[in-house]
């Protein structure tokens, strides 16, 4: 079965372009294993999500959410496009710092922020941290009380809600690790310390239900729930809140069998929704926050490998090996994420056998695709993997040693390095010499 044509443009001469650029040029300027993104893929799905937005005439704010991919180039693209941006750690902080990215347009989450990471954040005037716990919100009172001015929190809450993706995916249920439980009264105990603190002004409130979303029912339950937390605290509080942030999980294509959700339906049944709730009430509508990732670099992700070795098994599905594998792509190992992939010389060139795409590290597991449909094959052919964008350079790792591949950005036919390819030395420059005995 072939890859839907709408998802491949070519060029000329067939060969797949990823941002007007030949795949196989790109394979061949800096070599493979090698990621590389469309920017113009990228700037298309953040002007969807901001016109839908302006169709529903509401106050939003579209907050990127960091750990899809955190390099300096993509904060430096999102600045550009007025996005705000969502960081999970001191890490990814202090890359969009790199980037000069502004710090009021930055949010910090996480559930167990070190005290350093916290300091580190007031340090730098972040828009706004998201309070995740009692412990968290322990260390901001004593650190926040230095500084002259408040400090914006919202407080991430528990709604409830059970997503219909990867259990480990999920993140609303009332049994997880992120955020104060609605239902047993954690989220109105840690609103009423907040609002007692002088030095933390409480903004708005946070809820995320998970990620790769398919469906709008649990953002639509999600609305309902927010609106009556946001009535129930205006009542019982006399708190009215500014921002209601809705998290992320917009759900991308991976495969043909995805039914992907445009983003204007995912806004409209939010912000109608929403609507519906409140309107029984003299509550104004509130800015509304989302925290697009995966919905935003996903598809523009593409992942360039060159085939070597083939094992032919009588009876089995042959294995097809590539030089990359789990080390740039931990998902399909760690979650058993499903992807498509073509032939860069020829990816609408017809189907002639089945085959397992392996990958090229010390593990059974490193399997990229275990059911490949391709034309004949060769080594020495450019392999590209499909919608790639999130979560596989975030997730690489040296594992056998190998160097994590380099990131290169294109855009109307132009391309550009942005993140070099490791070399050995670098793999050992943090190693230290034993000498005890």
């Amino acid at each position: 079965m072939q890859v839907a044509t709408t998802r491949i443009k070519t060029n000329s001469q067939h060969h797949l372009t990823i941002g007007g650029v030949d795949a196989l040029q790109l394979a061949d300027t800096y070599q493979t294993p090698l990621v590389v993104y469309d920017v113009d893929a990228i700037r298309e799905q953040i002007h969807q999500f901001q016109q839908a937005f302006a169709e529903q005439h509401v106050n939003y704010v579209i907050s990127y959410a960091s750990k899809a991919l955190a390099i300096t180039a993509i904060y430096q693209v999102l600045a550009q496009e007025q996005v705000h941006v969502d960081v999970v750690s001191g890490g990814e902080l202090y890359t969009a710092m790199q980037a000069h990215f502004p710090m009021k347009w930055v949010s910090f989450h996480g559930n167990n922020k070190s005290m350093a990471e916290l300091e580190m954040a007031l340090q730098q005037h972040v828009g706004v941290i998201i309070v995740d716990n009692f412990y968290e919100l322990q260390l901001l009172q004593k650190l926040a009380s230095k500084y002259p001015q408040p400090t914006a929190v919202m407080l991430r809450i528990n709604p409830g809600i059970t997503a219909h993706t990867h259990e480990y995916d999920q993140t609303g249920q009332e049994d997880s690790k992120f955020g104060f439980d609605w239902s047993s009264g954690q989220a109105t105990r840690a609103a009423e310390a907040v609002l007692q603190t002088q030095s933390l002004k409480l903004v708005g409130i946070h809820a995320h239900i998970g990620s790769q979303i398919l469906e709008t029912q649990g953002f639509k339950l999600l609305a309902q729930k927010l609106g009556a937390v946001m009535k129930t605290w205006e009542q019982e509080l006399h708190y009215r809140a500014d921002i209601l942030n809705f998290g992320g999980g917009f759900g991308i294509q991976y495969t043909k069998s995805d039914q992907v959700i445009a983003p204007r339906q995912f806004v409209q049944t939010l912000v109608q929704t929403l609507r519906d709730t409140l309107n029984t009430s003299d509550l104004p509508m509130p800015t509304i926050w989302i925290e697009p990732g995966r919905a935003l670099v996903g598809p523009a992700g593409y992942n360039l490998y060159t085939i070597g070795a083939r094992k032919d098994i009588p009876g089995y599905l042959p294995y097809v090996s590539v030089d990359g594998g789990m080390g740039d792509n931990l998902r399909p190992a760690l979650y058993q994420a499903q992807y498509e992939a073509v032939l860069a010389r020829a990816p609408q060139a017809p189907i002639q056998e089945k085959v397992r795409l392996s990958g090229r590290y010390c593990e059974s597991g490193d399997i990229l695709i275990s059911q490949l449909d391709l034309p004949a094959t060769k080594p020495g052919d450019v392999l590209a993997m499909l919608d790639t964008g999130a979560y596989g350079y975030s997730m690489a790792s040296n594992y056998n040693r190998v160097p994590r591949p380099a990131v290169v950005f294109a855009e109307q036919g132009r391309a550009q390095e942005v993140v070099r390819r490791e070399s050995f030395a670098d793999l050992t420059h943090l190693d230290q010499s034993y000498n005890l005995n």
